[in-house]
């Protein structure tokens, strides 16, 4: 799979994909990234790329010729006056990173994997022309209800989550499955071994809380039931800490998991314990 990312600062990436993960899954040619310079895309003296917004207001914006020229060096078309698309590689998506943009999902990271090719447009200043937006791209992404100086951190948030997803990349292919936001327990392979699972699948939720050697620490124990051995006590207890902490910090999800009819009454259960 392959990322392309257009950005004022192609400098700040340098490091930032050279640890774990994303690292390795270079190395085994299993995502390729570039970063494209915009203001090689420039042709005055002083490689302009922003100007002053019309109707005034603060700040600058970024210029369409630039941002358009680079695009269509990477193979993305314009769209035609009646915004369809002409003919464009079917497994490529335009992504505009924009504190305006529809909040990047777990949901989202798993589609964009299916893709061969992603092109980040890195937003700066005030933002970007908005005729490149309708032209060009096909969503504009926000990672956060909050503003950032411009799109690279976004970018390199999104290459993270996306790539995380393609078969090879993780150690344990099961480790995506099995963590915050993962999918439910009816999208799970079976485990061929015959030994019960220890967890369920988040199906939306956050994941539960997760112990290690030493037992005890800080005068604080790890939980008896994960010392037990006992995996179904286990894999309740995990889907009750998922559905307490769920309800803790992020409630909101709670409105759109998948839940069962036991979900339901823990949940219950620990609001009324909350009260």
């Amino acid at each position: 799979m392959r990322f392309d990312i257009l950005t004022i600062f192609p400098g700040f990436f340098a490091g930032v994909f050279d640890h774990g993960v994303v690292r390795r899954a270079q190395a085994n040619s299993l995502i390729q990234i570039q970063v494209h310079d915009l203001r090689a895309f420039a042709h005055d003296w002083h490689r302009t790329v922003d100007d002053r917004p019309f109707g005034g207001g603060e700040g600058m914006v970024l210029k369409p010729e630039p941002l358009a020229e680079a695009l269509e060096s990477l193979g993305v078309p314009r769209k035609a006056a009646d915004m369809k698309r002409e003919p464009a590689p079917p497994a490529t998506k335009v992504v505009l990173l924009s504190a305006q943009g529809r909040p990047f999902t777990q949901a989202m990271a798993r589609n964009f994997a299916t893709a061969e090719r992603i092109v980040l447009l890195c937003g700066r200043y005030e933002g970007i022309d908005e005729r490149i937006n309708q032209l060009y791209c096909d969503i504009e992404l926000s990672i956060g209800d909050y503003v950032l100086s411009g799109g690279e951190l976004a970018a390199a948030v999104v290459i993270d989550a996306t790539m995380r997803n393609l078969p090879g990349v993780l150690g344990n292919e099961a480790s995506r499955e099995y963590e915050s936001f993962g999918v439910p327990d009816a999208e799970l392979a079976a485990n061929a071994s015959g030994v019960p699972r220890s967890q369920h699948g988040a199906g939306g939720l956050l994941d539960y809380p997760h112990y290690t050697r030493p037992a005890e620490f800080g005068g604080v124990e790890v939980p008896e039931v994960l010392l037990s051995g006992d995996h179904s006590q286990i894999r309740r207890w995990r889907r009750e800490q998922q559905l307490r902490k769920t309800l803790q910090n992020r409630p909101d999800l709670l409105e759109r998991a998948v839940l069962t009819d036991e979900d339901r009454k823990v949940l219950g259960r620990i609001r009324s314990n909350f009260e």
